[in-house]
C-alpha cells in the first residue's frame, strides 16, 4: 500500500497481526523493501511481531526526486576527502522522519526498529531524534560513521561504484550478482537460481540506480554520528558479519563501545549480506533485544480535579 509521509508518497508492506508487537525494518543503500527476505518476515511474524517494511525515498515504489537528475559522486567524494560539507539532496534524518511518518499513518505510537547498513544508519537518528518512538533497536552491519574507521578496500570500492552494461535486465542482474558476489558472506554462498530470481524479480519492480545515487550522497553528506550516539537509550543489539568487507566489523565494535548498553552478535563467516542460512540467528537477535525493552506504557488520560469534599459546619 502507499501512504503519505513527510509529504510523499511511501510504499509501506504490513503483515502480521494487527494486536502484534510493532516492528519497524529499514532497508540499506538502494535496496527495496523485498530486500528484507520473506522467510524471515514469515519468521518475525510466527514469534508475535506486526512486521512494517517500506521503500525508502527514491528507491522501489516510493516517491522520487528523479527531477533533479544524476548527481556528481566524483565531486561530493572529493569534498568529503577534504573535510569540507557535502551538498546532498537530502539527508540521512529526513529519511529518518520518513520513517516517523509511516509510523504516524499506521497509528502506531511506539515500535522496535530493526536496520541494515544505511538502514542501521537511519534507524541510529530515529533513536537519537525520535527516543520516545523507539522500543528497542536492531543494527545490522551498519556503522556510526567515524572516519577513523577501516574503509573497503579499492576492489570493494570499485565494485560497489561499477554500473550494469545496460539497464536490461539480463545486465542488471549480472551486475548485482558481480557485486553480491564481492561483498556477500564467504561462508553462506547463495542458492544462485534463488538469488538470480529474487534479483529478476526486484528489477522488474523497480530498478533506480539514481535513486541509489542520491542516497549514497546522504550518507556521506551524514558524517559522524558519534557524538550523538550518546543518546540512544533504548536496548540495542549489534549485528555484524565478522567477514564483512563492506563494512569491516571494527564499526560493530565501536558502535558497541559509543552506545550504552548495547551488545554485539559478530557472526562467523557473515559478509555485508542477509544469508538464508543465518535469517533464524537473525530474527533471534531481533526478538532479544526486544524482550529487553520494557513494555510501552499507555498514555493517561488528565484526571479532573475533584471538587473539595464538603466540610462539617463548625461547631465554634
Amino acid at each position: 500500500m502507499r501512504i503519505q509521509s513527510n509529504k510523499l508518497f511511501i510504499e509501506v508492506d504490513v503483515q502480521g497481526p494487527p494486536d502484534g508487537a510493532p516492528l519497524l525494518l529499514v532497508m540499506g543503500l538502494g535496496m527495496q523493501l523485498v530486500a528484507w527476505p520473506d522467510e524471515l518476515v514469515a519468521d518475525l511474524v510466527a514469534r508475535g511481531f506486526r512486521v512494517i517494511r517500506f521503500d525508502n525515498r527514491d528507491i522501489g515504489l516510493s516517491e522520487g526526486f528523479e527531477h533533479l537528475g544524476a548527481p556528481r559522486l566524483v565531486g561530493a567524494m572529493l569534498r568529503y576527502t577534504l573535510h569540507l560539507r557535502v551538498p546532498a539532496p537530502y539527508q540521512l534524518r529526513d529519511m529518518a522522519q520518513d520513517a516517523i511518518g509511516v509510523l504516524d499513518a499506521l497509528g502506531i505510537r511506539q515500535a522496535h526498529v530493526c536496520g541494515a547498513s544505511m538502514g542501521g544508519m537511519i534507524a541510529q537518528h530515529l533513536a537519537i531524534h525520535h527516543p520516545t518512538r523507539v522500543k528497542s533497536l536492531t543494527l545490522i552491519m551498519t556503522t556510526s560513521g567515524a572516519r577513523h574507521l577501516p574503509q573497503p578496500s579499492m576492489r570493494v570500492r570499485q565494485a560497489l561504484m561499477a554500473r550494469p552494461r545496460s539497464n536490461e535486465v539480463a545486465d542488471v542482474v549480472a551486475h548485482l550478482e558481480g557485486l553480491l558476489k564481492t561483498i556477500g558472506s564467504p561462508a553462506y554462498p547463495p542458492d544462485a537460481q534463488r538469488q538470480r530470481e529474487r534479483l529478476e524479480a526486484s528489477i522488474r519492480r523497480a530498478w533506480r540506480p539514481h535513486g541509489t545515487q542520491r542516497q549514497l550522497l546522504a550518507i556521506v553528506a551524514d558524517g559522524d554520528r558519534s557524538p550523538l550516539l550518546r543518546k540512544i537509550a533504548v536496548p540495542t543489539r549489534v549485528v555484524h558479519g565478522a567477514d564483512d568487507p563492506l563494512v569491516p566489523p571494527a564499526a560493530a565494535q565501536d558502535l558497541v563501545r559509543k552506545i550504552a548498553g548495547a551488545s554485539l552478535d559478530l557472526v562467523p563467516g557473515m559478509g555485508h549480506d542477509l544469508p538464508l542460512a543465518l535469517l533464524p540467528r537473525l530474527a533471534d537477535d531481533i526478538a532479544l533485544v526486544a524482550q529487553q525493552a520494557q513494555p510501552a506504557q499507555p498514555a493517561q488520560p488528565a484526571r479532573q480535579a475533584e471538587p473539595p469534599a464538603a466540610q462539617p459546619p463548625s461547631s465554634r
